[in-house]
């Protein structure tokens, strides 16, 4: 496995993808955009730190899941392009969707109608069970791990908890306890060996409630609590859903699993049925040869990763500043609506990055976060912890224009709504510093003076 890497502009090569900004992170892992410079195409590369993966005794679970976005080679499958690697890192470069999360769409819409979520529920359940016949159970399927392509059409992602047959015991069952609570399979819950394959459908059949309810079949604060509903599924279906879609997610939140339907009888049903199209494409033979290489010391590895630090922020071109908006609408790119604040929000601003990162600092440092600076991205590291542990978010500023900046802050570790609770708590801060139009400013003005009056 050979990776040649340079530096561009200040940019980070490795072989022949040139370095972006960073749009995921996690423990042991980021993920970066980046541009094919060979056929102009852009990809996303997800960099392990081989030192970290070591430290935390998961190089198994990091095979596994190349492994199995490697089997995998579906429509509806986000696509695993190659995997390089260097003495220290591991370079997974896979398909850029540009679409967002099917989760934004629920955030947004608050439910989705009954044929929408019907044809997301088709293109997941055909990628999940050709998972399946690959030996590949993802066990982690839920909403933010769905994406959706330019043309609105559902790619599974992030395999990071899959499972192929080698994990598979003497009884032929699974046994890691594994999962989102509010989507996990009561048989996974029981700890007594589970059909990875039928806690998949489960899931699945989780996400279309909730794409159709706008909220959780089962929810509870209390884990055992929750625990306990789900092992009685014990769940009201709304009143708006249709009499078809009602049994159809009763005989799927079966807690008996070897009753609950399976993948056969579900295309008989005839809710699921009505409109359904599968996709037609070529299997591929696949190779995990090089899998066991990207983590051996005596792989051949020629010219590492040399990074070269820029004076400025890293500005951004057309095609990048679109890409992050959802399905390529410009309208979303800077939020405003605090409501709709997920993993990440924006803002625009036209004050020096420094004085930009200041101020955020200046506004969180009283609610216990401690603060790491570099050039012009920032940490800021929570003291609270969590039930997903504490709340860590990543701060970057972007050049889009001379003197116009757009700023911002992702969530990198913790909780979804403890970071929607932290921006809503600094917003008021920042005020001074967000950029906005005349049109907006003169609202802002007149409100002040409304107030005064």
């Amino acid at each position: 496995m050979r990776s040649g890497c340079s530096s561009s502009k200040g940019r980070t090569r490795v072989g022949k993808y040139e370095f972006g900004r960073t749009i995921g992170e996690g423990t042991s892992a980021k993920v970066k955009f980046a541009k094919n410079v060979e056929t102009g195409k852009y990809v996303a590369i997800k960099i392990i730190d081989k030192e970290k993966v070591i430290k935390h005794n998961i190089i198994g679970q990091i095979k596994r899941e190349i492994s199995a976005m490697k089997l995998v080679r579906h429509p509806n499958v986000v696509r695993l392009i190659e995997v390089m690697a260097s003495k220290t890192m591991v370079y997974i470069v896979l398909e850029f969707v540009t679409g967002g999360e099917l989760y934004d769409k629920i955030a947004k819409k608050g439910r989705l109608k009954e044929d929408e979520a019907r044809k997301y529920f088709q293109q997941l359940i055909h990628a999940v069970d050709y998972c399946h016949s690959r030996g590949v159970f993802h066990r982690d399927l839920k909403p933010e791990n769905l994406l959706l392509d330019a043309n609105g059409d559902l790619k599974v992602s992030d395999f990071g908890l899959s499972a192929l047959p080698q994990q598979l015991r003497e009884d032929g069952l699974l046994h890691t306890v594994c999962g989102t609570p509010q989507y996990v399979a009561p048989e996974v819950i029981d700890d007594k060996g589970y059909d990875g394959a039928k806690a998949d459908f489960w899931s699945c059949g989780v996400i279309l409630f909730v794409l159709m309810a706008g909220y959780f079949p089962f929810e509870e604060s209390n884990l055992m609590d929750l625990y306990n509903k789900i092992f009685k599924a014990e769940f009201t279906v709304p009143p708006w859903f249709s009499s078809g879609a009602k049994k159809l997610i009763e005989r799927i939140l079966d807690p008996n699993p070897s009753t609950r339907i399976t993948f056969a009888e579900l295309l008989q049903n005839g809710w699921f049925k009505k409109g359904y199209k599968p996709p037609v494409f070529e299997q591929e033979e696949i190779s995990l040869d090089d899998v066991d290489a990207v983590f051996s010391e005596s792989a051949e590895i020629r010219n590492l990763v040399v990074e070269k630090r820029d004076v400025r922020p890293v500005s951004m071109n057309a095609f990048q500043l679109i890409s992050h908006s959802q399905g390529l609408n410009l309208g979303n790119l800077f939020d405003k609506q605090m409501g709709l604040v997920k993993r990440e929000t924006r803002f625009t601003s036209k004050h020096p990055p420094n004085e930009i990162l200041a101020k955020i600092e200046e506004a969180a440092t009283p609610l216990g976060f401690d603060v790491k600076k570099n050039r012009y991205k920032m940490k800021l590291h929570g003291g609270k912890s969590h039930h997903k542990g504490p709340l860590s978010i990543a701060t970057e500023v972007f050049e889009v224009a001379p003197s116009l900046y757009m700023v911002e802050l992702r969530k990198a570790g913790g909780d979804t709504l403890e970071f929607h609770k932290f921006y809503k708590n600094i917003s008021t801060g920042l005020d001074d510093i967000v950029w906005k139009s005349e049109g907006e400013a003169k609202k802002a003005a007149d409100t002040l003076v409304s107030l005064h009056n």
